[in-house]
């Protein structure tokens, strides 16, 4: 099975000059937690509610004012709609990665989910794998000194 037969291929995108504002009420507008960011080249990042809440919210920037370029994750992990599902899934598991822009041409045409691969028929094992790699928590940076 190929990425295209599982893509979801209608997907909302925003701008690197919008703001952090913009970008969570779109979020909350179509209850995702990600929106691929693209300018008149192509993809150029994403943005993902944890940018927001780590690199603008704790960081005591304004979201209204603040730029998406200034938050967003720039160097993104994308797929071709070409390539084989069981790739992919294998690739969001070592890098722990829950969601991949699919790119042809320099355009985005689509994304992978982890939902979109709950529904391709891989076996329960395959799928329970998968997710237990995806979702394995990484270890935090510092501990946290209760008041």
């Amino acid at each position: 099975m190929k990425v295209r037969d599982i893509m979801t291929k209608s997907v909302a995108t925003i701008s690197p000059e919008a703001t952090i504002k913009d970008a969570a009420q779109m979020m909350q507008r179509h209850n995702v937690g990600s929106i691929p960011v693209v300018d008149t080249n192509g993809l150029v990042g994403i943005v993902t509610d944890r940018d927001i809440v780590v690199r603008n919210i704790a960081s005591g920037q304004d979201p209204s004012s603040t730029p998406i370029k200034n938050v967003m994750t720039s160097q993104v992990t994308t797929v071709t709609p070409d390539e084989d599902v069981n790739k992919i899934t294998q690739m969001m598991s070592s890098r722990q990665i829950r969601r991949v822009p699919v790119v042809e041409n320099q355009k985005l045409v689509g994304m992978v989910s982890l939902g979109d691969l709950a529904t391709t028929g891989m076996t329960n094992m395959e799928a329970s794998e998968a997710l237990a790699e995806i979702s394995k928590p990484s270890k935090p940076l510092n501990t946290i000194a209760s008041k």
